[in-house]
């Protein structure tokens, strides 16, 4: 059985959704975040302490856009992936990474510099050119999404889930209102889905029990 370590809402998040779309039975180790200072025996297991960490046999998997490819392309007959062959393969890799490294990375700066830094570190400059540079990345997931409902082949894949958990961090820093109503109705898509659903229940079940 698949175990993946997760905090709620954290990059996990994008693995547990990917789990509860494809019905793969899974074990689900909740821990608080930060995993590295709330839980210090998790280093035993993940050295850098941060989660993911999902273990599938003798797979380790511990960056979200990677077990997001394994995941879609190893189980459910690659339904939300897309295959080698294809043609529309390269906007499918080039989605998948971007929610991870051109959306959420100047998300997760946003937070450290608004939230977890203490007072005199806080950098106000900082979080907003990190704000520019995501509502610009952001504007290509609109021109993206014209005329479709999702990302790529118009039908919801992996790649949505990766872009969707950065639309899911960014309403932690108030930025749903700078949200287009193309990105608005694409948003609502995604969170009505019923795996969506069922892993936010998941987390909060877990996180309930541990708590």
């Amino acid at each position: 059985m698949i175990k993946l370590y997760h905090c709620p809402d954290a990059r996990s998040f994008r693995c547990l959704w990917l789990l509860e779309e494809l019905q793969l039975p899974y074990e689900l180790a909740m821990l608080q975040f930060p995993p590295r200072l709330k839980s210090p025996e998790f280093l035993q297991v993940s050295p850098c302490g941060t989660v993911p960490w999902m273990i599938d046999g003798e797979a380790v998997l511990f960056e979200s856009a990677a077990a997001l490819e394994y995941l879609s392309s190893s189980y459910g007959a690659g339904e939300l992936a897309v295959p080698s062959d294809k043609s529309d393969r390269a906007a499918w890799m080039n989605w998948l990474h971007f929610g991870e490294a051109s959306m959420t990375m100047p998300l997760a700066t946003m937070m450290r510099y608004t939230y977890f830094e203490p007072p005199e570190r806080r950098q106000p400059q900082v979080v907003a050119d990190c704000r520019d540079i995501y509502l610009s990345r952001l504007a290509m997931v609109e021109s993206a999404l014209q005329g479709r409902d999702y990302l790529v082949g118009n039908r919801f894949s992996a790649a949505d889930i990766s872009v969707g958990y950065a639309l899911l961090l960014s309403r932690m820093l108030k930025l749903q209102d700078d949200y287009s109503d193309t990105i608005k109705a694409y948003w609502e898509r995604l969170r009505q889905r019923p795996a969506y659903k069922a892993a936010k229940h998941a987390q909060s079940a877990q996180d309930s029990a541990v708590s």
